[in-house]
């Protein structure tokens, strides 16, 4: 054989090579823009989370919040969705500056939201927010977004018991909000109210979604008359209270086997909203306030002096345990930030509201993440 035929033979085992060799390479970049459940605790950041997070090509939640006069995206006055006490303009706060300000990523710009392209992308789709009123303030939160997209669209709104839909017929569209604080559920016993760690019933109501955005957290915590249940069971062992970050660890386990179980990712997006922050010590952030109330500005930068709370610990790690693909919407840092995006003392009660949030406000920068995310 000739040199020439040779020559020949090396050229075409190199191209056949380098075609393999691009084709890896497509095949891994497609990889890296699928998000894997995180995986990552208060001190690492793993590649898994970095699939999650950088779903633009950037981290999504590290950044900094700019002034921007264009916000905010709607009125309140004209938003029928809106409970009393996330309205906080109608219970007269006269500083409008919170309403003034744009979450900013380090590397990439996070793409406006924009209503009529999701109720495009959502036609025909369900989508439900599921957990507590941290839940509730993202749900009203985006019918006002879509509602101020779309006004003229005819609509249809329901509520009764523990679940809410506002439809967008136009679209075929229906967001449904499904309250349960715990995720997990509580059974009345002979014995009184059971919040039973290793049971979900309540999950049947979660299946045949396009998109879930489940949350949890702030109810761990309650104890006393804020408590709604007596008793604490897993497994076979009852008792009268347990570590709160035990429980919640073993409820959102459960929690991760329904979505293992029950989720078809071909189906169904799943979400987990992240640790929504209070801000009722003012030392958290270096300051000599009891609370939110007076506070007008957010902290300058991108870190909280306090760090993470301990239960995003625990949710990174039932999030690294879920074998189907959950996306963290990673609010927590960006909305540690907000100390001044609460209702405050402008929530129509007679307390101080350090844990829920203005609307329009800071939930309507969640609903521009997870905008961005769905791609």
């Amino acid at each position: 054989m000739g040199f020439g035929y040779q020559r020949r033979c090396l050229l075409l085992t190199g191209a056949i090579f380098l075609l393999q060799w691009q084709l890896f390479l497509v095949v891994t970049l497609a990889k890296t823009q699928v998000p894997l459940s995180s995986s990552y605790d208060n001190s690492s950041t793993s590649s898994s989370t970095l699939r999650g997070r950088e779903l633009l090509g950037c981290d999504l939640f590290r950044g900094k919040w700019v002034v921007d006069n264009s916000y905010p995206l709607y009125a309140a006055s004209s938003c029928p969705y809106i409970d009393s006490e996330f309205d906080c303009l109608k219970h007269g706060r006269s500083d409008t500056q919170y309403l003034k300000y744009a979450w900013l990523p380090d590397s990439c710009n996070l793409p406006r939201f924009n209503g009529l392209d999701l109720l495009s992308k959502w036609r025909g789709k369900k989508v439900m927010f599921v957990g507590d009123s941290l839940s509730e303030n993202m749900w009203q939160s985006m019918a006002c977004l879509l509602h101020a997209s779309a006004p003229k669209s005819r609509t249809t709104f329901q509520h009764k018991d523990s679940l809410t839909s506002l439809t967008f017929q136009d679209y075929g569209v229906t967001i449904y909000l499904y309250r349960s604080t715990y995720l997990v559920d509580i059974v009345k016993e002979s014995i009184g109210r059971v919040l039973k760690l290793d049971s979900i019933q309540g999950g049947n109501a979660w299946k045949g979604m396009d998109v879930l955005v489940f949350n949890s957290w702030h109810w761990w915590t309650h104890k006393g008359k804020l408590q709604p249940w007596d008793y604490v069971q897993y497994g076979s062992t009852v008792s009268k209270d347990m570590n709160r970050l035990e429980a919640y660890y073993k409820g959102m386990t459960t929690w991760a086997s329904w979505v293992d179980l029950n989720v078809n990712p071909l189906k169904t997006k799943v979400y987990f909203q992240g640790i929504s922050p209070s801000h009722n010590e003012g030392k958290e952030w270096g300051s000599s306030s009891k609370n939110c109330k007076g506070e007008l500005q957010p902290i300058q930068g991108s870190t909280y002096p306090a760090g993470l709370p301990e239960a995003q610990g625990v949710l990174n790690r039932v999030l690294g345990s879920v074998r189907k693909p959950v996306y963290l919407l990673d609010i927590t840092t960006l909305s540690q930030l907000r100390k001044d995006a609460h209702p405050s003392s402008y929530g129509g009660g007679s307390g101080i509201d350090c844990s829920h949030w203005c609307l329009p406000g800071l939930p309507d920068t969640w609903n521009q993440l997870l905008y961005a995310t769905l791609g």
